[in-house]
């Protein structure tokens, strides 16, 4: 397959994943938290699809389209660790949809971020929260959703944090 075929391919599965997790989030009220914002696609699709959801973007730096930056106080610049950190204290638990997309070409590298971070996430995220990621993550309080019809396997990755209670949330 040539590289520009994996390319749609991934973008394919990467929106089909964010239009089903914003369906499933529907009850869940929250703030959503986007990991690499790149040029910001995926984060201007997030706005579309969750027009009433403030959007929290996470990257070392801003490279995005001028329309698809977002506000300065909706950005976290710098290394995710610090960022996460920071931004777990001003949010708590409260993120609803956290969408994983940092860009690197290098697995391990990448396996190993995930791994610094994961330990970081259980404490922002709501219960029942989504998660959608480009990247394997091996967190035993996150379930393993199926991927929306037409995405292959292991393409794109969907996980639920533990059952969403009203009280949860409060």
């Amino acid at each position: 397959m040539s590289k520009l075929e994996s390319f749609i391919r991934r973008m394919t599965a990467q929106r089909d994943c964010l239009n089903h997790a914003a369906g499933l989030i529907k009850d869940i009220p929250g703030i959503v938290f986007e990991f690499g914002l790149g040029n910001g696609r995926s984060y201007d699709h997030l706005r579309e699809k969750l027009p009433d959801r403030e959007i929290y973007v996470f990257d070392r730096r801003i490279a995005a389209f001028p329309s698809c930056t977002p506000p300065e106080d909706h950005m976290f610049i710098g290394e995710i660790t610090l960022t996460l950190t920071k931004a777990a204290k001003l949010f708590g638990k409260k993120v609803a949809l956290l969408h994983n997309d940092f860009g690197t070409s290098d697995h391990a590298e990448y396996q190993k971020l995930i791994n610094m971070i994961s330990p970081l996430l259980e404490p922002i995220m709501l219960p029942g929260a989504l998660i959608v990621s480009n990247i394997r993550f091996h967190i035993d309080t996150w379930e393993k959703l199926p991927e929306p019809s037409g995405v292959k396997p292991d393409r794109y990755y969907l996980y639920r944090t533990g059952a969403f209670c009203t009280e949860c949330s409060l």
